[in-house]
C-alpha cells in the first residue's frame, strides 16, 4: 500500500552517507540508477579526490535559453544513536506515517521530490523549453569546501547555463511554508591573547586570562544586545540579526602555572543588511581594547552578500510565487540563518531560493529523531511538480533573445 515514491525516499534514506566517512559511492550510484529509469542523462564531475558531482539532465525544447538548476547535498550530519528511538539509518515509518532518519528533513526528502516530481511531469507527457539540471553534491555539511564551493568555478558549472536555482530549506512549524533568499555571512574568528606567564600562586599583572576576560566579555555582550533586538521585535527572523557564539577556549597546561597564552574561538552569522568591513573594524576595536598581544584570525570569512530577487517584477520570483499562490501556500520570506549550498551560486551571480515543502512539521535538522510524515513528503512532490512547470516555461528574458 506505500507510494513507491516514499518507498524510493526510505531506500535513499538507509544509504549510509554520515560524516567523516559517508559512502558517496553508493548515494551516487543509486542516484544514477534513478536518472537513467527516468531518462535524464547523467554527467559525474570529481571536483577533488573522492568528491564526485552528480548532474542529471533533463533536456528542454530550446537548450540556448537558461536553464533551471535543482541542488541537494548528498551527506548528512552525525548522529548519537543512543537518543534515537529508531535506528537512525533504517527509514523506519510509524503507524502515523512518520518516517525516521537521518536525511528525512536534511536533505535527501527534497532529493528524491525534485526526481519524483520530473517522474511525474515526464509520465504527464510534459516537455518544457528550459532545460532541468539537478546536482547532487558532496560536502554541504562540512562546508561545502570540496564541493559546490569549486563546483562553481569549474567549466562543467559555467557549461549548465544557469538562470534559476533552488536548494535547500527548513521545515516550517506551522501553516506557512519558509523561503529564503539570502543567507548570513558565517565568520569563524580566532582571537588569541599572549601574557605574562608565572607561578599560580603569585598576582602576575599583564595576564593572557586576564585580556581574554576582556575579549569574551565584548564578544557576549554584543551577543546579548542581538538576542534582546531579536526578542523585541516580533517582525524580525534569526536571520536578520546577528548570533554570536563562543564555541572553543583553549590554554593552560597545570593548575599552577599562569599560561602565557590563551586562545577563544567564535561563530558569527552575520545577516546582509550589516556592513561587514564595519564589523570586522568593531572586532578589532574589542580586541585592541583588552590589550596588548592580542590578536584575531579567520579560519572562515564569507564576504559575499548577494540576495535573491522577491520583486513580482522579476520573472523567476514572478513564477515561483504565481504557482505558490495558485496552491494558497502562504510564505514566509526570511534570510537563510545557517549556511547552504546556495550562497556559492548566488556568489557567481546566479539567483537562488531555498526551500523544502516542509510545513507543519517540526525543525529537526541536525536534532535527534529527524523525521518527515509521508503525506508531507508526497505533498511535496506535487508542490515542485507546479513550481517547474511555471519556472521552466519562463518566457525567454530580454538577454536571452
Amino acid at each position: 500500500s506505500e507510494s513507491p515514491s516514499v518507498t524510493l525516499f526510505r531506500e535513499y534514506l538507509r544509504i549510509d552517507t554520515v560524516h567523516p566517512k559517508p559512502d558517496y559511492d553508493a548515494a551516487v550510484q543509486f542516484l544514477e540508477r534513478v536518472g537513467t529509469d527516468l531518462g535524464l542523462a547523467c554527467q559525474k564531475v570529481e571536483v577533488c579526490q573522492g568528491r564526485v558531482v552528480l548532474i542529471l539532465t533533463w533536456q528542454g525544447t530550446n537548450p540556448r535559453l537558461r536553464s533551471i538548476l535543482l541542488n541537494s547535498h548528498t551527506d548528512v550530519v552525525p548522529v548519537f544513536e543512543e537518543h534515537w528511538t529508531y535506528p537512525p539509518f533504517e527509514a523506519v515509518k510509524d503507524s502515523q506515517g512518520n518516517i525516521y532518519a537521518r536525511g528525512a528533513q536534511d536533505m535527501k526528502c527534497v532529493s528524491i521530490q525534485y526526481l519524483e516530481a520530473i517522474r511525474r511531469l515526464k509520465t504527464e507527457g510534459k516537455s518544457f523549453a528550459r532545460t532541468i539540471h539537478l546536482t547532487f553534491v558532496p560536502d554541504e555539511e562540512v562546508g561545502g569546501h570540496k564541493g559546490m564551493e569549486m563546483f562553481v568555478q569549474r567549466p562543467e558549472f559555467k557549461a549548465l547555463n544557469v538562470g534559476f536555482a533552488m536548494d535547500e530549506g527548513l521545515a516550517s512549524p506551522s501553516d506557512t511554508f519558509s523561503v529564503f533568499y539570502g543567507e548570513r555571512s558565517p565568520w569563524w574568528i580566532k582571537v588569541k591573547c599572549m601574557g605574562s606567564p608565572g607561578h599560580g600562586s603569585r598576582f602576575i599583572s599583564n595576564t593572557a586570562a586576564e585580556k581574554m576576560h576582556k575579549v569574551i566579555n565584548s564578544f557576549l555582550a554584543f551577543r546579548e544586545s542581538e538576542k534582546q533586538r531579536l526578542k523585541s521585535d516580533s517582525s524580525l527572523t534569526l536571520g536578520d540579526v546577528t548570533s554570536l557564539n563562543m564555541t572553543m577556549l583553549e590554554g593552560g597546561v597545570s593548575f599552577n602555572v599562569v599560561p602565557s597564552e590563551m586562545a577563544a574561538s567564535f561563530d558569527i552569522r552575520i545577516p546582509p543588511t550589516v556592513d561587514l568591513k564595519a564589523f570586522e573594524e568593531q572586532v578589532a576595536t574589542w580586541c585592541r581594547g583588552a590589550g596588548d598581544g592580542v590578536t584575531y584570525e579567520f579560519h572562515q570569512k564569507c564576504m559575499d552578500q548577494h540576495i535573491t530577487s522577491t520583486e513580482e517584477s522579476d520573472p523567476w520570483w514572478k513564477a515561483f510565487s504565481g504557482v505558490c499562490r495558485d496552491m494558497k501556500l502562504q510564505l514566509k520570506l526570511e534570510i537563510f540563518p545557517a549556511a547552504t549550498d546556495s550562497r556559492y551560486i548566488r556568489a557567481v551571480r546566479h539567483p537562488a531560493i531555498g526551500f523544502s515543502p516542509m510545513n507543519r512539521t517540526p525543525v529537526l535538522l541536525h536534532d535527534h529523531n529527524e523525521f518527515l510524515n509521508e503525506q508531507v513528503f508526497l505533498r511535496g512532490i506535487e508542490i515542485y511538480a507546479r513550481l517547474l512547470t511555471a519556472v521552466a516555461t519562463v518566457p525567454p528574458l530580454p538577454a536571452e533573445s
